[in-house]
């Protein structure tokens, strides 16, 4: 059996009896003397590589992405029956750190002083004495009310660090209860927590039913001093929605790592906005743990056990 291993990260998993390997280049149409292979492993493909491999690869039975979304593979146009897995688990230590970044960033008004120090301006009225106690601001972790939607294993690691720092995490996610000590209701009670919202910070993977879900009407709910982080899917996003809520005052600001169009295109109104933190898609990029997770992968398809991270 063939297994395709993409050249843009280093993979050495253990290798069961008669599997072998080849490195491809993720940019290009797979060369056709591995057309035959029936694994394909994904990170950093480009649309058309993929949609390329969907058609030439014929005998593929299992693609594994290392990215924690699946959707650029099931964009890509592979059979039905050809098995996904997706790479959750692997960034989820990387994703919370970038993530606690941004949200401190936006705490501390970072990207206000970084615009000072461009234009050699001492920002005085960020520094020196401030308030204790400053209601209907977000200036602090401390007593935060702190939101965040799609509870999974980014969540799992954020959430203590916040909680470290002062604030009080409430998860949202498809079914209510206790998740890694932190209380979690379903989407049906997210608009209730919305009015007393300091951060809201959305982790939703893209799918359907998630596309623009991330609108005017949360944002209308929150209060005018609430930042919004994103680092799920650009898609989840309505940008249009957002760039008027903050211009219009009715939201603090938002710091985003992930957009519906990447790059972000010169002509946004994103960039332009003083309260907008805007990060390259940065939060990710470094599956850890990918060799052992597909090693483990490659185990269970041969054997016919159960995939790990298997896509319904």
């Amino acid at each position: 059996m063939k297994v395709l291993l993409p050249g843009t990260v280093p993979l050495d998993p253990d290798l069961p009896a008669g599997v072998t390997t080849a490195v491809y280049d993720v940019r290009r149409p797979v060369p056709d003397e591995h057309t035959d292979a029936e694994v394909l492993v994904v990170w950093g493909n480009t649309p058309e590589n993929l949609s390329d491999a969907a058609q030439r690869l014929k005998a593929v039975r299992w693609v594994q992405t290392l990215a924690a979304g699946p959707d650029a593979v099931l964009a890509a146009g592979f059979a039905t029956d050809v098995v996904v897995t997706a790479g959750l688990g692997l960034h989820d230590r990387t994703v919370a750190e970038h993530t606690l970044g941004l949200v401190l960033a936006a705490a501390r008004r970072l990207n206000r002083l970084v615009r000072a120090q461009i234009g050699r301006r001492w920002a005085g009225e960020w520094g020196g004495l401030q308030p204790v106690d400053e209601p209907g601001a977000f200036r602090t972790l401390r007593d935060a009310n702190v939101v965040i939607w799609g509870f999974g294993g980014i969540a799992a690691r954020l959430a203590p660090l916040l909680a470290a720092l002062g604030a009080r995490v409430t998860g949202v996610a498809r079914a209510a209860g206790e998740r890694h000590g932190f209380p979690v209701v379903t989407d049906a009670d997210l608009p209730g927590l919305l009015p007393e919202t300091d951060l809201l910070i959305n982790i939703l993977p893209a799918t359907r039913e998630t596309a623009g879900v991330l609108g005017a009407a949360i944002l209308d709910r929150l209060p005018a001093h609430a930042w919004v982080v994103n680092v799920g899917r650009g898609a989840t996003l309505d940008e249009d929605a957002l760039l008027a809520a903050i211009r219009a005052g009715r939201l603090g600001g938002a710091a985003l790592d992930v957009f519906a169009e990447e790059p972000l295109p010169v002509t946004s109104g994103l960039w332009d906005e003083p309260d907008v933190i805007i990060t390259p898609h940065a939060a990710g990029g470094r599956p850890e743990g990918a060799s052992a997770l597909l090693g483990e992968n490659l185990a269970a398809y041969l054997s016919g056990g159960s995939l790990r991270n298997v896509v319904s």
